[in-house]
């Protein structure tokens, strides 16, 4: 059916009534492919020249191959995103390409740049939503084969979905491919390691991320259609609602209305897409060099005596409402281990565990002074202890019969602790974002053609108005922020080729059923394919290392 979904998109016709495509064939200047090429190097070797002093300051010297595993990894977790701006971002530069508002070459450098900006503003909570679809088995242990297999599963699988759909010019959505990667290692993982349902992914999390990114390209269909008619009603300029002539740009204060649009939606994109590749390369980082990179070692020695103050403060809470409080820390990490994996955290035996637990981590962290000072054969378990509780405290917090247990106060001081425990345990080293930026902004400015030919011409029955550009990525960039905002991951090709069909309807122009169809088809797709690819590859890449003695 796959093979369908190819043939039939490359067959797609062009609409008979678009007056003039704008040229897509321009020639790139030499310079511009030394200066390509002269960034990307640079930023390989920035991120090389970072680990290697990141490790030297905590006093971890990488083997030489184990800085290759690593390069290896990063690279692939790097290309994962450099696929992701040529086939993603390619929907933003569309509108402004179709309707002559800026030329090709110009319009995929601006969105570049756009991007690269959206990536190094990013708060990292989409990130970590992405990290947190993933098993607690593959959290405690990414630097086991079996944490290592997953990456590698999950990366490569999206990759090779989103190439797939890239050839045959279908704007599928790179986060809808991550996503049934994640569920597909983690599905495979839970049959692997056992029919207990403790070793798979987090159902809760999973269906609040699929409910994003299906409720979303619905916002923007409606959205786009009741702005294009807010649009009609209140803007009476002629030339807005009407298809360009020839080559001829549109009118200056339109010009700069679409531009402005694309620059939204492509700084849209970078602050939500590009977050996450930056979660999946922070595991690679924490499995591969965890002394430097598990913990938050640029938190400041001034902050410990405030986070010390909240874990105690949690840990009473905790006691208040235990049936015991567990002397041993190795019993009390057991017993939380598994509440996090079941996700039944409403227990009085689990309060008294996460009591013993916070305890325990606020005077290790006491009595080193600082993250920063923590020793590197402590640095590991400490992590875990700090993820463990960080999580579980999240799900109680969540939890409305659980809450009914505590007082307001209390639930005040659960989520201060939580907040602090982040602070420690989920951050985004600054070259991490840089060469995120670099990889989404890069690719980019190559491969978009497909995408862009797809949008601006197979999705409507004629040419694209400046009003329905404007509309539809006006809706994209608004609906993208505000996921951003609550720490959700979303498609930016489905919320803006969603916008444009929208903006079609608006405009009483049509739909082209076939694209719609094939698009549908893509998407409804996705899930189980990359599911199966990646839970595929996870265990392939399992059989090939223990057959190999790891």
């Amino acid at each position: 059916m796959a093979t369908n979904i190819l043939s039939t998109s490359e067959s797609i016709a062009r609409p008979t009534s678009i007056s003039s495509g704008p040229r897509l064939d321009h020639a790139i200047h030499p310079l511009g492919r030394w200066l390509f090429l002269a960034v990307l190097v640079g930023g390989l070797a920035y991120a090389g020249i970072s680990i290697a002093t990141d490790t030297a300051q905590v006093g971890e010297t990488l083997a030489g191959g184990a800085f290759a595993f690593l390069a290896l990894a990063l690279l692939i977790a790097l290309g994962f995103e450099f696929v992701n701006g040529f086939h993603d971002t390619a929907n933003a530069v569309a509108t402004v390409i179709y309707t002559h508002s800026m030329p090709a070459p110009l319009a995929v450098v601006w969105s570049g740049f756009f991007n690269f900006l959206g990536v190094m503003v990013s708060s990292g909570a989409v990130a970590y939503s992405i990290v947190t679809l993933l098993p607690v088995d593959l959290i405690l242990n990414v630097g086991s084969v079996g944490g290592f297999a997953m990456i590698f599963a999950l990366l490569l699988a999206a990759i090779l979905w989103n190439l797939a759909t890239w050839a045959a010019g279908l704007p599928n959505s790179s986060s809808h491919a991550l996503i049934g990667s994640i569920l597909g290692v983690g599905l495979a993982n839970q049959l692997i390691g056992g029919a207990d349902g403790t070793s798979g992914v987090d159902m809760a999390q999973v269906w609040k991320v699929l409910s994003a990114l299906a409720f979303s390209p619905v916002v923007g269909f409606v959205g786009a259609v009741v702005l294009l008619l807010v649009m009609k009603r209140f803007l009476r300029d002629r030339k807005l609602y009407e298809a360009p002539e020839g080559q001829t740009p549109p009118p200056r204060g339109i010009r700069a209305l679409l531009i402005g649009t694309c620059t939204a939606v492509s700084f849209a994109h970078g602050s939500n897409d590009g977050q996450k590749g930056m979660g999946l390369i922070m595991l690679i980082l924490i499995g591969c060099a965890p002394t430097a990179y598990a913990l938050n070692r640029t938190m400041p020695e001034s902050a410990t005596p405030a986070f010390v103050e909240s874990a105690r403060a949690a840990s009473a809470a905790y006691v208040a409402h235990a049936d015991g409080v567990p002397a041993d820390v190795a019993a009390a990490r057991a017993r939380v281990t598994q509440a996090l994996k079941s996700r039944h955290v409403a227990d009085p035996g689990v309060f008294g565990a996460l009591a013993t637990l916070s305890g325990d981590v606020s005077t290790r962290i006491g009595g080193y002074g600082s993250l920063g000072k923590v020793p590197a054969a402590a640095t590991p378990n400490l992590r875990n202890d700090m993820y463990l509780v960080l999580d579980t405290t999240n799900l109680i917090v969540a939890d409305k019969s659980v809450q009914s247990r505590f007082t307001a106060q209390e639930i005040t001081t659960l989520k201060s602790y939580g907040s602090h425990l982040e602070q420690g345990t989920r951050y985004i080293p600054l070259w991490v974002k840089v060469t995120v930026a670099l990889a989404l902004g890069l690719g980019t400015m190559v491969g978009w053609k497909r995408i862009v030919v797809t949008v601006g011409e197979r999705i409507g029955k004629t040419h694209l108005t400046y009003g329905m550009g404007a509309s539809a990525e006006l809706v994209a960039a608004a609906t993208i922020l505000l996921a951003v905002r609550y720490g959700l991951p979303v498609s930016t090709t489905h919320i803006l080729s969603s916008g444009v069909a929208g903006a079609s309807v608006a405009n009483g122009t049509g739909l082209q059923r076939r694209t719609i169809l094939n698009m549908a088809l893509a998407w409804v797709m996705t899930l189980p394919v990359a599911m199966l690819l990646s839970g595929g590859l996870y265990w392939l890449l399992l059989f090939v290392a223990h057959a190999l003695g790891y």
